[in-house]
């Protein structure tokens, strides 16, 4: 089963509560997880930061809708009850309560306005409402993204192989990889094997050192291209490589990379883009946003 959208979880939530007593936060999610016939991998799924579950998100999203509408109320911290409202809610037996059922409430109305004004029009769907705040956040930010990784591979694309080398190294230097920008910059191009682009000590010290392999490609880079470069890495006695293309790999070709017993880690195009992105290789940084909750502690009297 897919796990349901925060709206879907808002009715049997409430009727979770309907016993009237107060509910601990943990013991709800996991109720509902049982309510849905939620997998183990669906309850443990996270939200695209990796920061939260996305089934807890929803459910906590579903309790704060509804204490806005005021069928809900928060007891202490991490617990929260029915009150006569929501009562008087599930007396007439609801098929389902949504957003639009809590319309009918005005303190939800006050809420949902503040909600909708703060939503920036962009490519989401028009049902971008079924999204909860932080899913809609988090979205908004990957189609940033996505949109910035494509510019980046049409501005890579138009650059010269020459330049692209060199954006790899810068790269490799920004994840971790050892050495200087000048030790780097001097191997490439300058190895004697055409299979083989530039060297890069894999820590600072260079106990190891990675063999790179840079394509600025329109074409796919096929099982040929990889099997080349494993070559030229037996001939170094090296057993390591990192092998950069501005295009994508063929399925042959990665499953190449995987069987063999020296260690070629593949990055396509779309990666590339992505690595720049979090490393700002390429990219400046324009706004940063935090995202703040309550401090519960901070209201607890002695």
């Amino acid at each position: 089963m897919t796990i349901p959208d925060y709206q879907s979880i808002m009715l049997p939530l409430l009727e979770y509560t309907a016993d009237g007593k107060e509910h601990y936060f943990r013991d709800a999610v996991e109720a509902m997880a049982v309510k849905f016939n939620l997998s183990p991998e669906e309850k443990m799924e996270l939200l695209p930061s990796g920061r939260k579950p996305t089934f807890d998100d929803r459910v906590g999203w579903a309790r704060t809708y509804m204490k806005h509408a005021g069928l809900l109320e928060s007891t202490r911290r991490g617990h929260f009850r029915i009150t006569q409202r929501g009562r008087e809610v599930l007396s007439r037996r609801p098929p389902k309560i949504d957003v639009s059922f809590l319309s009918r409430f005005p303190e939800f109305n006050e809420f949902s306005f503040r909600r909708r004004e703060s939503i920036v029009e962009s490519d989401q769907r028009i049902d971008s409402l079924n999204d909860t705040p932080e899913e809609l956040l988090e979205n908004s930010f990957k189609v940033i993204n996505q949109n910035l990784a494509d510019e980046i591979l049409r501005n890579i694309k138009s650059c010269s192989p020459a330049f692209f080398e060199k954006l790899v190294v810068d790269v490799l230097l920004k994840i971790g990889y050892g050495g200087s920008r000048q030790d780097a910059g001097r191997a490439i191009g300058r190895a004697a094997d055409g299979e083989i682009d530039g060297i890069i000590k894999e820590d600072r010290p260079g106990l190891d050192v990675i063999y790179i392999q840079a394509k600025r490609w329109e074409n796919v880079v096929g099982r040929p291209e990889v099997q080349k470069f494993a070559g030229a890495l037996q001939g170094h006695r090296a057993k390591k490589g990192v092998f950069m293309t501005s295009s994508s790999f063929t399925e042959e070709a990665k499953e190449f990379a995987r069987q063999i017993e020296n260690k070629i880690i593949l990055i396509d195009g779309r990666m590339l883009a992505d690595l720049m992105i979090e490393n700002n290789v390429g990219v400046s940084p324009i706004a940063s946003y935090e995202i703040k909750k309550i401090d519960s502690d901070y209201f607890t009297e002695d």
